[in-house]
């Protein structure tokens, strides 16, 4: 069993969205009994748990805060709720608010729950703290094996 964590970027142009998808079902595909850990926010988490799922794999779902739900796009929770819905553990921490800390302890919690991790980064410091750049460095100061996919050229 594989333990496979996501962190990536949101706010993803559909092209760009389009070009992570295929890339992110690729590095699935190649996994025998998966099991994915996403925070399952809009962007990369949403489409590396949704590949998860059509290849057979199982869903564990890190929410960073009890309101985290209503800090999402509205037109993305539908999608939000169907995947978390599919999950097969929930962690819920126990922040109220989702701001930078709770991200941060929630993609902490991942990497320690995962044998490795996705990262759709392109490479440039985070926005903000606990994003994704903080996300893949504790993965690497933990030693787990970091995987970042980004389309060439690509930009944000």
């Amino acid at each position: 069993m594989t333990q496979l964590a996501i962190t990536g970027h949101r706010g993803l142009s559909a092209e760009l969205e389009a070009e992570v998808d295929r890339m992110i079902r690729a590095a699935v595909a190649e996994r025998d009994e998966l099991v994915g850990v996403s925070c399952l926010a809009d962007g990369a988490d949403a489409v590396f748990a949704q590949a998860v799922l059509d290849v057979g794999g199982s869903l564990v779902a890190v929410l960073p805060a009890v309101e985290y739900r209503e800090s999402l796009p509205e037109e993305f929770r539908p999608v939000y709720d169907r995947l978390l819905a599919r999950a097969g553990k929930v962690v819920q921490l126990p922040f109220v608010t989702p701001d930078p800390h709770a991200y941060m302890e929630a993609g902490k919690r991942m990497i320690d729950e995962s044998d490795s991790l996705l990262a759709v980064w392109d490479g440039q410091p985070g926005r903000g703290p606990g994003g994704t750049a903080d996300v893949v460095a504790y993965a690497r100061s933990r030693g787990v094996p970091v995987t970042v996919l980004w389309p060439e050229g690509a930009i944000r």
